[in-house]
C-alpha cells in the first residue's frame, strides 16, 4: 500500500508475466509505466509466443505488439488484421465506403418514394406502385454513419507571456523531513543543484526512471514543494496550470463539477487572480459542456465519474484559468485515444510554455520540441529524439545485464546487511547504473578492483533507492 501507482503496476505485470501462459490478457498494462518499463514491456511481449489480448490507449505500445485489432463498436466485434495504425486506416476506408452506400441507397429510396406517391392512386399504374413498394420493403437498410463523438477543446490565449517563465540557480529538490522525525533530521534531497531557465514558448518533454525526481521537479516548479536549496525566480506574470499525477485523487468526491467550478472561481477571486473570465453560473455550466460535462452530468457526485471523466474535469478547471505555464505529470493515464488527440492538438496550439512527464511517446513526439533527462540526481538536456532515448534505456539494459552476469559468476562478496528496496528496478526496467562504476564511455570503469566494489556500489545504491521510495509515498 505504500508504493506508488507505477511501482503497484511493475508488482502486477511481474506476477502476470513470470507465469508459464498460453493466454495473456492485459488491460490497460501501461498506466503509470515510465517509458524505460514500457520500452522494457514491449521488448518481452514481442517475444511472448503465446496469444496476448490487450487493452490500451498507447497507440504506439499497440503498434509495437499487436497484429490483429478487435473493434467494439455499436455493440458488435469487428476483426481487423493488423495493428492499430492500419486498423485507423482500414476504418477510415471502411466508413468512407459505408457513407457513399448509404447516399446510393438514399437517393434510390427516395425515387421509388416519389413514383409510389405520384401513381399509387393511378388505377393503370396501381401494381407497379404496389410492387415498388415491395422492395422497398425488402431492401435492407444501409445504417447511416454514425461517427463517434469528437470531442475537441483548446486552451485560452494567456494574459501575458513573461520571459523567461522562470530562472533556477543552484536548485536542489527534495522532501523536507517526516512529521515525527528527530529534531535536526535533514531533508531528503533527490536532485541537486540545478541551473536552468524555462523561457517563453518552450515544448519541454522530461524523461527519466521512475524515483530519479521527475515529479519533485515538476512540483517544485508548481510550488506544491519547496525547494530544497537555490533560488526560483518566477516571471511578473507567471500563472501555472498543474495537472499532477494523484490530481484526480483530490477531486471532492461528494461534489460535483459545477460545484467544483464555483470553488474554483471563489478560491481565485479570493487570491485576486480572476482576468476576465465569466462567472456567472450559467457561463459555468456552458463551459463545462465544452468538456462534455452537459445535462444532469454537471450536477453527478464526482465519486460516481470514470477515471477518464475526472481527468476531463481537471482539466477544464486548469483551461478557465487561462495559464501561462502547463505543468503535466502523465495528463494521459486515464484517457481514451480521443481524448488524447484532442489534449495534444489544444497542446500545439497552446501559446504559452509546456512542461510534460508523460509515457506517451505519441503525445511526446506530437507536443515536445526538447527534452530534459532527470538521471544520477542532477537535470541536463537530452541531446536526440524519443527513439534515441528507447535505444539509450536498451543499452543501459544490456549494461545492467552484463554487470549482473559478471557480479554472480565471480566469487561472492561478504553478505552485508541491506536496506528493503521496494524502489529497485530489478524486474521491469533496466536499474540506473552506479555512476562511479561507468566510464565516459558507459564502459566498466578498469579501476575499480572488481566485483566486490561493484557488489558494494549496489548495494548502497539499494539504500539510496529505499530512501527514494519517500517521493512515490
Amino acid at each position: 500500500n505504500s508504493f506508488s501507482g507505477g511501482w503497484r503496476m511493475r508488482l502486477q505485470l511481474a506476477r502476470a508475466l513470470m507465469c508459464p501462459s498460453d493466454l495473456l490478457l492485459l488491460d490497460e498494462p501501461t498506466n503509470h509505466l515510465d517509458l524505460d518499463a514500457l520500452v522494457w514491456l514491449e521488448a518481452w511481449l514481442k517475444r511472448y509466443e503465446g496469444t496476448m489480448i490487450v487493452i490500451s490507449h498507447d497507440r504506439e505500445f499497440l503498434d509495437a505488439v499487436t497484429s490483429v485489432t478487435l473493434h467494439i463498436d455499436a455493440a458488435k466485434l469487428v476483426r481487423y488484421g493488423g495493428n492499430y495504425s492500419k486498423f485507423e486506416d482500414m476504418r477510415a476506408e471502411q466508413m468512407a465506403l459505408q457513407q457513399t452506400a448509404f447516399s446510393k441507397q438514399q437517393d434510390k429510396i427516395a425515387h421509388l418514394q416519389k413514383f409510389i406517391a405520384r401513381f399509387k392512386a393511378k388505377a393503370s399504374k396501381a401494381k407497379q406502385a404496389q410492387s415498388r413498394v415491395k422492395a422497398l420493403d425488402r431492401m435492407e437498410k444501409i445504417a447511416p454513419l454514425l461517427s463517434e463523438a469528437d470531442f475537441t477543446f483548446e486552451f485560452k490565449e494567456p494574459a501575458n507571456l513573461p520571459n523567461p517563465m522562470l530562472s533556477m540557480q543552484g536548485v536542489s529538490f527534495g522532501y523536507p523531513a517526516p512529521d515525527g522525525a528527530p529534531a535536526g533530521t535533514p531533508p531528503t534531497v533527490i536532485v541537486h543543484k540545478v541551473s536552468r531557465s524555462v523561457l517563453a514558448g518552450q515544448r519541454i518533454g522530461i524523461l527519466g526512471a521512475n524515483g530519479q525526481g521527475k515529479s519533485t521537479l515538476v512540483k517544485t516548479v508548481a510550488r506544491a514543494l519547496q525547494p530544497i536549496g537555490g533560488d526560483v525566480t518566477e516571471g511578473k506574470g507567471l500563472n501555472i496550470g498543474y495537472f499532477a499525477q494523484q490530481e484526480l485523487d483530490v477531486l471532492r468526491l461528494a461534489d460535483t463539477p459545477l460545484e467544483h467550478m464555483i470553488k474554483l472561481v471563489k478560491d481565485l477571486t479570493a487570491l485576486g487572480k480572476i482576468a476576465g473570465q465569466a462567472t456567472r453560473e450559467q457561463d459555468l455550466r456552458s463551459f463545462l459542456g465544452n468538456f462534455n460535462f452537459s445535462g444532469d452530468m454537471v450536477k453527478q457526485a464526482v465519486g460516481s465519474m470514470s477515471g477518464g471523466e475526472k481527468a476531463r474535469l481537471v482539466l477544464c478547471m486548469i483551461v478557465w484559468q487561462r495559464p501561462n505555464l502547463l505543468l503535466l505529470d502523465e495528463p494521459t493515464n486515464h484517457l481514451d485515444l480521443a481524448t488524447r488527440e484532442a489534449l495534444s492538438m489544444a497542446l500545439n496550439e497552446f501559446e504559452g510554455t509546456v512542461m510534460l512527464v508523460s509515457h506517451d511517446r505519441a503525445l511526446l513526439r506530437a507536443v515536445c520540441d526538447e527534452f530534459w533527462m532527470v538521471s544520477r540526481g542532477g537535470v541536463a538536456p537530452f541531446d536526440g529524439d524519443l527513439d534515441d532515448y528507447q535505444r539509450y534505456l536498451l543499452d543501459e539494459a544490456k549494461r545492467q545485464r552484463e554487470a549482473t552476469k559478471e557480479a554472480s559468476a565471480a566469487p561472492k562478496a561478504e553478505p552485508k546487511p541491506a536496506a528493503p528496496a521496494p524502489e529497485a528496478q530489478a524486474v521491469l526496467a533496466p536499474a540506473a547504473q552506479p555512476a562511479q562504476a561507468l566510464s565516459s564511455s558507459g564502459k566498466p570503469n578498469s579501476k575499480l578492483p572488481g566485483a566486490r566494489a561493484l557488489q558494494r556500489q549496489l548495494d548502497e545504491l539499494d539504500t539510496r533507492m529505499a530512501a527514494l521510495q519517500f517521493e512515490s509515498t
